[in-house]
């Protein structure tokens, strides 16, 4: 209870860094509309298809590799069928390496700066509608501390 209290208050007095944190398929940050290398937040009424990602204790995604056209707008919907919290976070492979060495030096960290991202919690489903609107061939991942070490890496190719 004295978290959830804390957790509230944080968010009133910070509602920017709310902006800034996971999608979990609701609405939209502020900073939606901002560009990154891999695409942009998507428009739900905009999604032309539904991707399912399942993702587990054995540190895989499923599919491992996902193809998308330049310029779609897809649902990917992230479910964990594992026991522990999983994450799915889009980038680059730098991106991806970098935040994750980051999250490794602070296992505490539970904020991204990345908007692609959703957590998902044991036996749940989260989503993320993302605009692919660069070619090239990007990454989804979980950045929890020993979960992308283990290999819990996914491609995007966008074409």
């Amino acid at each position: 209870m004295r978290i959830a209290l804390l957790a509230l208050i944080a968010v009133l007095a910070f509602p920017d860094a709310l902006a800034q944190s996971h999608s979990h398929g609701h609405a939209a940050p502020s900073n939606a509309s901002k560009s990154t290398p891999f695409g942009r937040i998507g428009d739900p009424a905009k999604a032309t298809r539904t991707i399912a990602i399942t993702m587990g204790d054995t540190m895989r995604f499923a599919p491992a590799s996902v193809s998308i056209r330049r310029g779609e707008t897809v649902r990917l919907v992230a479910t964990n069928e594992g026991k522990l919290l999983h994450e799915l976070v889009l980038g680059t492979d730098a991106a991806l390496r970098k935040h994750a060495e980051e999250m490794r030096t602070n296992p505490a960290m539970t904020h991204h700066d990345n908007v692609g991202a959703v957590h998902v919690q044991p036996g749940a489903t989260g989503e993320l509608v993302w605009t692919f609107d660069r070619a090239g061939e990007f990454r989804y991942a979980c950045l929890i501390p020993g979960h992308f070490e283990a290999g819990m890496i996914g491609t995007v190719v966008v074409k």
